[in-house]
């Protein structure tokens, strides 16, 4: 009896271990490379703050200028290629697009770059910053959300 118990039980094991191994399987394609997207939309955001939209001021790293926000928006709205390339985002391997939405807490101001597509992986991470108009005078808070597939 003792030889049926260890035969049923190895079957058994065996039997456990191919239906875990089968089903894990099953899920890979389904898995998503959102993370590597997001790494890659925190830079962008990060670049385009600092240093393209950026007032130059130590004091306040996330304080943009206006003007020079503007600029950039029409910038990649008019030559998209070339500012995606400039960022990094193209390459012999692989291109990515790019969304760039900015709003205050009643509208969306500039929105720049291609449509969202329908489906897949799109990383996304959005910033507080400062807009600052010199001509005005005025500063007010703004949300950059950048959007990268």
């Amino acid at each position: 009896m003792a030889i049926d118990y260890l035969v049923g039980i190895t079957i058994f094991l065996l039997t456990v271990f191919f239906v875990f191994q089968y089903t894990s399987g099953l899920f890979t394609p389904f898995a998503s490379d959102s993370d590597e997207i997001t790494l890659v939309a925190d830079r962008v955001a990060t670049t385009i703050i600092e240093n393209e939209m950026s007032a130059q001021s130590i004091t306040t790293p996330n304080l943009v200028d206006k003007n020079r926000v503007a600029a950039f928006t029409n910038l990649l709205n008019v030559d998209y290629n070339d500012t995606i390339h400039a960022l990094g985002l193209s390459g012999g391997y692989y291109t990515y697009n790019l969304n760039i939405t900015i709003e205050n807490s009643t509208s969306v101001m500039y929105i720049a770059g291609e449509k969202l597509p329908y489906y897949g992986n799109i990383g996304h991470t959005k910033r507080v910053v400062l807009l600052e108009d010199k001509n005005a005078g005025t500063i007010e808070a703004a949300i950059v959300s950048v959007k990268v597939w």
